[in-house]
């Protein structure tokens, strides 16, 4: 087949030539300088939002406390107990804000730099992935924030009654950020199900054919990473998580058709 014969419409190469590997370095350098630039503005306009944000996530707690008298001998108050653990406390929170904040602008850096490598199919796909992607974690952000307040009155009531909480800043919002991040990446695992039946690596099919033995995974493996250890945070990641599996064998299915 000669060159004249070939489709010009047809996709049979990446969207752009090839670059050299300078210039590969080159824009990777640009699309990291952006990323970081993003984090510190974001990172600081949290900064200065950080007592509205302390105010949220402190408001289970101080919930908890207004139905027990007996317990509240903080008055809702979290208590430091190092000089520099509220200093130290205010960056980690601030950066952590700013890094979901910015997740966007570093999925499109991502997007940016990955796409003149891609054909105009593999875009598409690559496209709806980091979309899903964003959304699902989002999801998943969105639900440890709605189920923590459960989760932290089921730690401090399983205690007893005479155990009074006493939290730390640094550990508390520790925990209150490892729950967010835990759930936002696990409600991302559909999409790395679906991405693997369309190469092929995995069928519908067979994830059908051990879906008890995916299940059983899929609850202890939440069992495992839930970070509060509650009974309600381990549901709210247990069952989207088994929900999510099945969802993917039919998005699976309808991939093969």
């Amino acid at each position: 087949m000669t060159a004249v014969d070939i489709d010009p419409g047809l996709d049979t190469g990446p969207g752009q030539e090839d670059m050299s590997l300078i210039a590969h370095l080159g824009e990777l350098r640009r699309r990291l300088l952006i990323s970081v630039a993003a984090l510190a503005v974001t990172s600081l306009v949290a900064w200065f939002l950080y007592d509205h944000a302390v105010a949220f996530m402190v408001g289970p707690y101080r919930t908890f406390l207004r139905h027990h008298a007996n317990l509240n001998i903080s008055k809702g108050q979290l208590v430091t107990t190092a000089p520099l653990e509220g200093f130290t406390t205010r960056l980690k929170v601030s950066v952590s804000i700013g890094a979901v904040a910015a997740l966007p602008v570093w999925l499109w850096q991502l997007w940016r730099f990955v796409t003149p490598g891609l054909y105009r199919t593999e875009r598409r796909y690559a496209g709806r992935f980091l979309v899903s992607a964003l959304v699902l974690f989002g999801g998943g952000v969105g639900t440890a924030i709605a189920v923590f307040p459960k989760g932290i009155s089921w730690l401090i009531s399983v205690s007893g009654t005479d155990v009074a909480p006493l939290f730390s800043p640094g550990r508390y919002f520790g925990l209150y950020t490892l729950c967010c991040l835990v759930f936002g990446l696990a409600f991302t695992y559909p999409v790395v199900l679906v991405f693997l039946e369309l190469i092929g690596a995995v069928s519908s099919a067979r994830l059908r054919r051990i879906r008890r033995y995916a299940i059983i995974l899929i609850i202890g493996a939440a069992a495992i990473i839930t970070p509060s250890g509650d009974p309600f945070s381990f549901l709210a990641l247990a069952v989207p998580l088994v929900v999510f599996y099945e969802v993917s064998i039919l998005i699976g299915r309808l991939l093969n058709k």
